[in-house]
């Protein structure tokens, strides 16, 4: 396998202790847009990795919901982390190598880190890389931790599931590793909650609200969704990200670690024990949530599975950077989902409820294509 001649990239607000970015650096570069603009060119046909979307800030009432609800769930949030991370450890153990997937799984990674610190004493190198629907896993990134951990066993991490299209993008993307390279690598991909039952690593099935889906990169140590876009990433280099430093007054990504981690010596003993249940019970993945897109596509006429988005984090990320058309809502009485209808408020979004749901809510993008002048 080539050697690769990248390095982590000095970047975000992470400590270096606790992450490590395989990310280019193009923080000097504008690749954002505003979120029509960039909605249009994206159904037309531009890939949506090839720009950013602004970031979004919320206003003052709806970060007092994230604290709010970081309160209320902080001990549910670290019993989902606790119970993944002691099944990774079950398998991997010390050779256990922590590759979230950025940005959304890279305090997910953290925290996994930080408790197999808490409960264990080992110290698991963890990287940051990206992986971009229909373009793949950094080739480049999996090399370089290859180089510097061979004997190692990596484990992906992301936040939540969705309908898994992540899930199947990088299985793919380990196949298609092994064919060029000759080497396997484990396609389990390991998160808090997985509602579309796409994967058999997690800490729960629920379609509850992680508090860090709440917020943008001021929760993900305060760098961009990753790019690929040719113009700025050569053939040799890692994925590109931003840092967004202009933004270090709003950041919250080691408070939130912090809030979390410190829950861990009350959560661990039943996170323990619900692990080892789960080593007992045959566990069934299936990407259920599938049902539910397929039924919305056909109920709602909607032209690509890809503007269909379930799940609380997924709803969330279509009403912060998309340009949403309605917000589907099995019941809206729910706590994890009183952002979503302040965001939706805000946005003058349509909510519909619609109680035949798996998951909690469900966005819907909006085609832009038909306003082309």
């Amino acid at each position: 396998m080539p050697k690769t001649v990248n390095k982590p990239a000095k970047m975000g607000t992470y400590h270096e202790d606790d992450v490590l970015f395989l990310l280019k650096d193009l923080s000097e570069i504008k690749l954002e847009d505003s979120t029509s603009n960039r909605e249009l060119m994206v159904q037309s046909g531009m890939h949506y990795s090839e720009s950013l979307p602004i970031e979004y800030q919320p206003p003052e009432e709806y970060v007092e919901l994230f604290w709010k609800t970081l309160m209320e769930y902080k001990q549910k949030v670290a019993l989902c982390v606790g119970i993944v991370a002691e099944q990774i450890y079950q398998i991997k153990e010390n050779k256990t190598v922590l590759v979230s997937l950025a940005r959304a799984g890279t305090p997910v990674g953290i925290l996994i880190k930080r408790y197999l610190k808490f409960r264990y004493n080992v110290s698991l190198p963890h990287y940051s890389i990206s992986i971009i629907r229909d373009r793949g896993i950094d080739e480049k990134a999996l090399q370089y931790i290859i180089s510097e951990h061979p004997d190692g066993a990596i484990q992906f991490v992301d936040g939540w599931t969705g309908k898994g299209a992540i899930s199947i993008e990088l299985t793919k993307a380990c196949q298609e590793f092994e064919r060029k390279y000759g080497t396997k690598l484990d396609d389990t991909l390991a998160v808090i909650a997985d509602p579309g039952y796409c994967t058999t690593l997690f800490g729960t099935r629920e379609d509850f609200l992680i508090p860090s889906a709440c917020l943008n990169s001021t929760v993900s140590g305060l760098v961009s969704r990753t790019v690929l876009n040719k113009t700025y990433i050569g053939t040799d280099d890692f994925h590109g990200a931003k840092f967004y430093r202009d933004l270090l007054p709003a950041d919250v990504s080691n408070e939130f670690i912090h809030l979390i981690s410190t829950e861990f010596s009350t959560i661990w003993e039943e996170a323990a024990d619900i692990s080892s249940q789960k080593k007992h019970e045959k566990i069934e993945t299936g990407f259920l949530g599938m049902q539910d897109v397929m039924k919305i596509q056909a109920e709602f006429a909607i032209e690509n599975t890809h503007y269909i988005k379930p799940g609380v984090g997924e709803t969330t990320r279509v009403l912060l950077r998309r340009v949403p058309w309605k917000i589907l809502m099995r019941d809206p009485s729910s706590p994890f989902v009183k952002h979503i209808l302040m965001l939706a408020e805000e946005k003058g979004v349509e909510v519909v409820e619609y109680p035949e749901l798996r998951y909690l809510c469900c966005g819907i993008i909006k085609s832009v294509k038909e306003n082309k002048k």
